[in-house]
């Protein structure tokens, strides 16, 4: 009997957004290989002993450019419907004239540069009939800021959204689905206690929209109801 079961790869699934996303797909019936930093234990972690063999956990800190190079070499004999790079990093509400070139750099690079390297380097595993998204945000749409604050983040991923702009338009014959996905504001360490949305009310939201946009190439900027979000 063919296995069916489709495989979802969810970069950085330890905690909050991504681990939640690897439990959605779970539900779904899907298999999911999740991410994690290091060798700590985590929710992930938890959740692959209740999940029947379907989940399986690879370390990865994304940063690190041959670790991006190793997962690949690891992963080689799968396949992949959905790749899904979940991670992004704060570093405070500093104006930008105040930000340390240091922290510009490490933001900047855990956000924007190191989400591509993961998306440039494993687009060989996902079917061409598949989808890779990245977690984006709608403080990274110039259009909707109107208020400023947070520099640094909606910096970060206003290149995100750039560069993926980028790689679509290089890859324009590609019949995968791009997807940059907005969660909403959610509470999370990143998003804060104040935040509109639970983790449980915003991941069924992008699962569907994820789902939702399959065998439709090119790519979409979208939020967790599926409402497209201005550039």
């Amino acid at each position: 009997m063919i296995d069916t079961r489709k495989t979802a790869l969810i970069v950085g699934a330890s905690r909050t957004l991504g681990l939640g996303l690897a439990a959605e797909y779970l539900r779904l019936g899907w298999d999911v290989i999740g991410t994690v930093r290091g060798s700590r234990h985590t929710g992930l972690h938890d959740l692959a002993e209740v999940s029947g063999g379907r989940l399986t956990i690879e370390s990865l800190e994304m940063t690190e450019p041959e670790q991006i190079s190793a997962l690949r070499d690891r992963l080689a004999q799968r396949t992949l419907d959905l790749l899904f790079v979940n991670a992004a990093i704060t570093r405070g509400d500093l104006p930008i004239g105040e930000v340390p070139t240091d922290m510009f750099a490490e933001v900047m690079i855990t956000n924007a540069l190191s989400p591509m390297r993961v998306v440039e380097s494993l687009r060989p595993l996902v079917v061409p009939t598949g989808t890779i998204g990245i977690m984006s945000s709608d403080q990274g749409s110039i259009a909707l800021n109107t208020e400023g604050g947070q520099d640094l983040y909606r910096a970060s991923k206003s290149a995100l959204n750039q560069l993926m702009r980028s790689y679509a338009a290089r890859n324009a014959e590609d019949t995968r689905t791009l997807l940059l996905i907005d969660p909403g504001w959610v509470r999370t360490e990143l998003g804060g206690p104040d935040a509109d949305l639970s983790v449980e009310e915003s991941i069924p939201g992008v699962a569907a929209t994820i789902e939702g946009q399959r065998g439709k190439p090119g790519l979409h900027f979208l939020d967790y109801q599926g409402q497209a979000v201005p550039w």
